[in-house]
């Protein structure tokens, strides 16, 4: 397989001075991400870890609140420890289920945890492969779709020009900051983000810090 030689910042987020590069970037090429900058300011780093934990915990969070969600991992990690596909694998999914976890996530922790510890899936080599890669790799496992591919590549592997154009808040916050009076399907989405490139990473954490602005400025008659 082709291997992304690493270029530093050009090609990675690493830390708030990648952050700062890419808004600069973006507000000089971009009138939506200068009004979405203007109103949400610096978007947070957002990095997470890579390999299995990293896969579960974004398994984990999804379609849950920030706080349901950590309350949901620390008990996990309480009752996996250490926190391995093979010690996993031997919690009952009644214990896994006590921790808060859904059948569906089980099954798909479990699935992810028997990829990972038969050698199926090498979680610490996707961070030498290309995006493409990394999401043919990780959609092969059994409940891993597109949405958490993206988000691993985003915040675990920190590629600058990682997107979730699947992920409903950033179609929410880029069609009313693009003010089209309408959400915008996945495709539409992914269409509009190619001028954002090599920095769809950084207007992905823009369009993330303004949603909640947009959500209380625009009230109850909000788009979703």
């Amino acid at each position: 397989m082709a291997k992304l030689r690493r270029t530093g910042a050009s090609g990675f987020i690493e830390s708030e001075n990648d952050i700062a590069k890419g808004v600069r970037a973006l507000r000089k090429a971009c009138a939506i991400m200068r009004r979405v900058h203007e109103v949400a300011g610096d978007p947070p780093l957002r990095r997470s870890p890579t390999g299995f934990e990293g896969l579960a915990r974004i398994v984990v969070a999804q379609q849950l609140s920030t706080a349901s969600a950590g309350a949901i991992w620390g008990r996990l990690q309480t009752c996996v420890a250490p926190f391995t596909a093979e010690t996993l694998l031997a919690e009952s999914d009644s214990e896994l289920r006590a921790a808060g976890l859904s059948a569906p996530k089980i099954r798909t922790l479990r699935a992810l945890a028997v990829a990972v510890a038969r050698d199926d899936l090498d979680v610490d080599g996707l961070a030498g492969l290309a995006d493409g890669q990394v999401h043919e790799a990780l959609c092969a496992v059994k409940g891993i779709g597109p949405w958490t591919a993206d988000i691993y590549i985003m915040f675990c592997l920190g590629r600058a020009d990682a997107f979730a154009a699947g992920d409903l808040a950033l179609q929410v916050a880029a069609g009313h900051a693009a003010r089209l009076g309408a959400r915008p399907k996945a495709a539409e989405l992914e269409a509009m983000a190619e001028s954002w490139r090599p920095w769809r990473g950084v207007a992905a954490r823009l369009l993330w810090a303004y949603y909640p602005h947009m959500r209380r400025s625009a009230g109850p008659g909000v788009m979703i």
